[in-house]
Parts: structure tokens; C-alpha cells; sequence
């Protein structure tokens, strides 16, 4: 199979990794990585204490918030969430034809 890789401005090849997922129990909710991210590829969504993703913001069972890569088609490989992220959420991988 192959990979989609590019160059640099320096000359050296580059393998573009793209956001897959993010570990639900890992994740914090911080935001760090929605904030470096500068596409709209991630979405902070509320989990009931069941760990299952709830729907109405307002409802009286959020427990917390995590962040889940709801946007992937317009990730661009940066791999800026995953350096900036303080609980190693990320999995990411690259394009393969």
C-alpha cells in the first residue's frame, strides 16, 4: 500500500499522520488540543457516568466532558493535538491508499 507523504520547505519527506480517535477515558476535556487545532476537526462532547456520549448539554447527568474528532475529513495530519495533549489521547495514523 502506499503511504501519502510530502516534503518539507527543508527538502525532508514528511508522512502526514491524521486524527483517528481519542481515548474517552483518558481524555480530560482540557481543550488544549481544540485550541492549537486551527480546523474544525474536534468537538467536545458530555458523557453521563456510564461513559456513554449524552446528547442535551443541559441534561442533569453529564458527568464530564471529553474531546472526540467528530470532523476527521478535514484533519490535515498536523499531529499538533496529539504534542500538545497533557494525557496521551490521540491515535493517529497515516493515509494509505
Amino acid at each position: 500500500m502506499a503511504v501519502l507523504t510530502g516534503l518539507t520547505f527543508g527538502g525532508n519527506t514528511w508522512t502526514p499522520k491524521f486524527a483517528e480517535s481519542i481515548d474517552k477515558d483518558k481524555c480530560i476535556g482540557c481543550g488544549r488540543c481544540i485550541k492549537v487545532c486551527g480546523y474544525p476537526v474536534l468537538d467536545l462532547k458530555a458523557l453521563n457516568e456510564e461513559g456513554e456520549f449524552v446528547e442535551d448539554e443541559e441534561d442533569d447527568e453529564i458527568e464530564r466532558k471529553v474531546m472526540v474528532v467528530a470532523h476527521p475529513e478535514n484533519c490535515i495530519g498536523c499531529q499538533a493535538c496529539a504534542r500538545i495533549c497533557p494525557k496521551n489521547c490521540y491515535t493517529h495514523n497515516p493515509l494509505e491508499n
